[in-house]
């Protein structure tokens, strides 16, 4: 027997053990698994779509110092939910891991909080992502055509065509999805060079910044105090380097899962904390000081570039920019898909009897792939109702994932468990990590509730809490309605494998 073979008979087995049976193909490899965590992350088109928060909460000091003080954050953030990831690699991750760790008395409850908060925080990160590549779409229009300026409607319009196509993609069969990897993975990299080391050198020298301007000069036009105005700031790197986290939701599909997806999300966040500080100090040197006419530009990454490269250069980068975000899209998509599906099969979703279907010629859950694509095409219909609430998309995508993270880790050590950790472990760590990560995550949950501006308006309000709370008061109404509501059926992640099946299994691979 092969070492594929026997890590192949050790995942199945594994997953026994945490009560699934094998549905998936196990397709993709470590590197691949990396690839789709560090794609979802998309660190350069990223970047480049919430450039703007940057720019006018801090400009070039939150830009560099937000990025530097957010990567470690984060960084936490990824250490203790690799541990979770590493000990139990199921596609249902956060809401198997909160079910497994939390009371018996309050267990149920807690899972079907963080399952609901992680379902909208994926549904929002793809919708913003696709909304992002749309502005990057309708920008590259007007690079070449400067007359143009995309309406309301146009966006709203290219988006719902990037979100159509994208379910396209990500109904295929696994194998395609899992090579497609390497290829986000070259992409990413490669764009990441061009701002770090052909930026400087194609920037003519108007638009050359000094050191002291760089590192040190605050830009806040939105009317917060400067020091709130830079923890706004921080919903740039916190956007941009998050969702990687989703990589779980293919454990099922990953090879040596215990130990490729934990590395792909700490390597992932780490190489994008670090890489993304590069990008960030070479935009600060090359995008000139009229930070003004940057942040009323249809895209100010356009407008860096265009500056930089002319219009013909400008093109033919944007077009790459377009494509790394288009494919950071189908990622994020595709990891949305499988947490559904595994949340669809212990139940918890309305329609979970169709949801939990595997389509037989792609193997694939292709009914989930067009339900996420679905509710994230209504959410982008907030852009209509104001031209900051499409801002709500990008905090939400941020606010509910960390609602759902900080369930786990905190269930971890404030209850009594039998956690068991994988070959991830970062040992006494563990604990001063986890505290630093919820804390942080529920003091930038509170933040990102908060109204861009403190002059309130209905065309500017902050519609993320909106959105969030009304989901969050939605799924306690589902889970409490009399009769027919989840208190009464819901038991957590449902196994679909016997303990003696499992141990069957352990036996056949050990002989």
């Amino acid at each position: 027997m092969t070492n594929k073979e026997d890590t192949a008979r050790a995942d199945e087995q594994r997953l026994a053990e945490l009560g699934y049976k094998q549905e998936f193909k196990r397709a993709f490899t470590p590197l691949e698994v990396f690839g789709i965590a560090f794609s979802i992350i998309g660190l350069f088109p990223s970047t480049a779509s919430v450039l703007v928060y940057s720019l006018s909460n801090g400009g070039p000091s939150a830009m560099i110092w937000g990025w530097v003080i957010a990567s470690l954050f984060i960084l936490c953030i990824a250490m203790s939910m690799a541990e979770l990831g590493s000990a139990a690699p199921t596609s249902g991750g956060i809401y198997f891991w909160t079910h497994s760790l939390s009371s018996p008395r309050c267990r149920n409850l807690l899972s079907w909080i963080a399952g609901y908060a992680n379902t909208i925080g994926n549904i929002a990160g793809v919708a913003s992502t696709d909304w992002g590549c749309a502005v990057q779409i309708a920008a590259g229009i007007h690079i070449s055509n400067r007359d143009f300026i995309a309406t309301q409607t146009q966006t709203f319009g290219i988006y719902v065509a990037v979100v159509f196509s994208h379910c396209i993609v990500c109904s295929l069969g696994t194998g395609i999805l899992a090579r497609l990897q390497k290829l986000y993975i070259i992409l990413n990299f490669c764009l990441c060079f061009v701002v770090v080391i052909g930026l400087p050198i194609a920037t003519p020298k108007e638009y050359m910044n000094s050191a002291s301007f760089a590192f040190g000069s605050f830009t806040n036009v939105n009317g917060w105090p400067n020091g709130y105005a830079f923890i706004l700031s921080l919903l740039a790197p916190l956007w941009t380097i998050n969702g990687f986290i989703s990589c779980v939701h293919i454990s099922e599909e990953a090879g040596n899962a215990a130990t490729a997806i934990p590395w792909a999300i700490v390597g992932a966040a780490g190489t994008a904390g670090l890489l993304g500080w590069t990008i960030n100090i070479s935009l600060a040197f090359c995008m000139g000081t009229d930070i003004a006419s940057l942040i009323n530009s249809p895209q100010p990454m356009a407008q860096i570039f265009l500056n930089s490269f002319g219009q013909t250069g400008t093109l033919v980068i944007w077009l790459f920019v377009i494509l790394a975000q288009y494919m950071m899209g189908s990622s994020l998509l595709l990891a949305a898909s499988r947490q559904v599906f595994a949340f669809a099969r212990d139940g918890a979703l309305p329609l979970s009897s169709v949801l939990y279907r595997m389509n037989r010629f792609t193997g694939t859950p292709v009914n989930t792939v067009w339900f996420v694509a679905a509710l994230a095409t209504l959410l982008g219909l907030l852009s209509f109702t104001g031209a900051q609430a499409i801002n709500a998309i990008f905090a939400l995508a941020v606010a509910a994932l960390y609602v759902a993270y900080s369930i786990p880790i905190t269930a971890r050590f404030l209850f009594k468990n039998e956690f068991n950790p994988g070959p991830f472990n970062i040992g006494i760590l563990s604990l001063p990590v986890a505290l630093i990560a919820v804390s942080f995550m529920v003091f930038m949950v509170v933040v990102l509730v908060f109204p861009t501006t403190p002059q309130m308006s209905t065309s500017n309000m902050n519609y993320t809490i909106v959105v969030l709370g009304g989901v969050l008061v939605l799924s306690f109404v589902w889970y409490y309605f009399p009769v027919y509501g989840g208190v009464h059926w819901f038991t957590g992640p449902v196994p679909n494998v016997s303990k003696e099946d499992a141990a069957e299994r352990g036996s056949e691979n050990s002989s």
